[in-house]
C-alpha cells in the first residue's frame, strides 16, 4: 500500500478533506471533498485526482446539524478509502497558534490545552478546528496528528508591526497583532515563487478575499504586515464579520446600549460585514446579482477598503511590485478586481481587461507596475507538504 496523508480543513460550516499521496518529499492528491451547509443544508461532495465524483450525497439538519455529526459522517464515508493506503498521519488547519507556536506541532495533551486557551481569540474557528482532532484521538489514538497555524507565517514580524499602542506589559501577556490567513499567504508566495522569482523578491501585497478577508503585505517571500491582528475580527469587512472598527463602538453598544459581551461578540462575528451592511446576504455573488441599494453599498465598502489595505500595506513596504489576488471572491469575481484595482490608480494599477475577466494568472496591462496576478491558492496541500515535512524531516 502506498503512503498517505489525510488532511482536515474545519470552518464554522464547512469541513474540507483531502488525502495525498507521498511521494518522496512531495504528495500527489488522491481524492478531496467537502461537507458544506452544516446546520442549513448540508451536503458532502467528493471527487477523485481526475475530478470524477465519488460521492454526492445530501442530508437534512436533523441529520447534520453541528460539525460533531459532520465529522463522523465524513469519517464513516472516507474510513475505506483511507483503508486503501498507510495513513502516516493526519494535518489540520488551526487558525490560532498564540504566541507560543510559530511552525507546524505534533498533537500532544499539552499541545491540546494550549490550543484550547486561544479559543476566545478566534471563536468562530478555534473550537471546530480543535474538534476533528478529538474526534480523531478516539479513533485512532495511534495515528500522529498534526496541527498547522495559519497565525505562523506571521511570527517574523518586526515589532513594530506586531504592537498596538497599548501599555507594554498587554504585549507581554499576548495581546498582539497576529495575524490569519497564512497557510494561504505561505502557499500563494511559494507559487509566486515558482511563477515570478524576480516578483516574488520584492514588494508584494496578497489579498485573500473570500468569507474570511485580509491582506498580507511580503517583502522575500516574507510576511512583513497583516490587516489581521490579535483576533480573525480585524481588517478587511468581510461576510459576516465587521473589520476593523473603532473600539469606542463597542463599549458604547455595552454601556449605552446595554447589550453583553456575548451579545456584541455575536453581532461582530455573524451579522456584521457584507450581512450587516446589505441586510441582504453575505454572499459576493448575490450581492453583485442584486439590484438593491444596500447591495451596491456592500460592494462599495468592500472594495474601498480593500484598495485602502493594499495602499497602507505598500507603505509599510516602501512600495508595491506585484499585487496578488486569491481565494473564492479574490479568484472568481473579476468586477471586485477590476474594482478594487481602479482605486490604486495612484499606485500604478492598471488592469488588462480581457486578462482579468478570464480570470488569467497576469491580469496586469502590457507595460504597467506593478504587476497584478491571479493565484489560487491550496490551504490542504500546504497543510499536507508541512505535516510530511514535520513527521519525516530526512525525506
Amino acid at each position: 500500500m502506498s503512503e498517505a496523508i489525510f488532511v482536515v480543513n474545519a470552518g464554522s460550516s464547512s469541513i474540507k478533506f483531502k488525502l495525498y499521496r507521498v511521494a518522496g518529499r512531495d504528495v500527489a492528491l488522491i481524492l478531496g471533498g467537502a461537507l458544506d451547509g452544516i446546520g442549513s443544508c448540508p451536503r458532502l461532495k467528493a471527487s477523485d485526482e481526475a475530478g470524477d465524483v465519488l460521492v454526492d450525497r445530501s442530508f437534512t439538519v436533523d441529520e447534520i446539524g453541528k460539525a460533531s455529526q459532520a465529522q463522523h459522517a465524513i469519517g464513516d464515508w472516507v474510513t475505506p478509502h483511507l483503508a486503501e493506503h498507510d495513513l502516516i498521519g493526519i494535518g489540520h488547519r488551526v487558525v490560532h497558534g498564540g504566541p507560543h507556536y510559530s511552525h507546524p506541532e505534533l498533537v500532544t495533551d499539552e499541545v491540546l490545552r494550549t490550543l484550547e486557551s486561544f479559543i476566545p481569540l478566534a471563536p468562530l474557528h478555534q473550537l471546530t478546528n480543535l474538534d476533528p482532532i478529538r474526534v480523531i484521538r478516539e479513533r485512532r489514538p495511534d495515528l500522529p496528528q498534526v496541527a498547522c497555524f495559519d497565525t505562523a507565517f506571521h511570527r517574523g514580524h518586526p515589532e513594530v508591526a506586531d504592537r498596538f499602542a497599548l501599555p507594554n506589559e498587554l504585549y507581554e501577556d499576548g495581546v498582539r497583532r497576529y495575524g490569519f490567513h497564512g497557510l494561504s499567504y505561505e502557499y500563494v508566495s511559494g507559487a509566486l515563487r515558482e511563477l515570478a522569482p524576480e516578483l516574488a523578491r520584492g514588494r508584494v501585497v496578497i489579498c485573500h478575499l473570500g468569507s474570511g478577508a485580509s491582506a498580507c503585505g511580503l517583502l522575500d517571500g516574507r510576511s512583513q504586515e497583516s490587516t489581521m491582528s490579535f483576533t480573525a475580527l480585524d481588517g478587511l469587512p468581510m461576510g459576516t464579520r465587521c473589520g476593523a472598527l473603532d473600539p469606542g463602538v463597542v463599549l458604547h453598544l455595552i454601556e449605552q446600549k446595554g447589550m453583553s459581551p456575548a451579545e456584541v461578540g455575536h453581532m461582530l462575528y455573524h451579522d456584521s460585514g457584507l450581512r450587516g451592511l446589505s441586510g441582504i446576504s453575505n454572499d459576493m455573488r448575490e450581492l453583485l446579482a442584486s439590484d438593491a441599494p444596500e447591495a451596491a453599498l456592500a460592494v462599495d465598502y468592500f472594495t474601498l477598503h480593500v484598495a485602502q489595505a493594499v495602499a497602507q500595506l505598500a507603505v509599510s513596504l516602501g512600495g508595491l511590485d506585484a499585487l496578488v489576488f486569491t481565494a473564492g471572491i479574490g479568484e472568481r469575481a473579476p468586477e471586485i478586481r477590476a474594482r478594487v484595482c481602479a482605486r490604486l490608480a495612484l499606485l500604478g494599477v492598471a488592469l488588462d481587461v480581457a486578462a482579468n475577466a478570464a480570470d488569467e494568472t497576469f491580469i496586469d496591462a502590457d507595460g504597467s507596475l506593478p504587476s497584478v496576478l491571479v493565484i489560487p491558492t491550496d490551504e490542504e496541500r500546504m497543510i499536507a507538504l508541512a505535516t510530511l515535512r514535520l513527521l519525516r524531516p530526512q525525506a
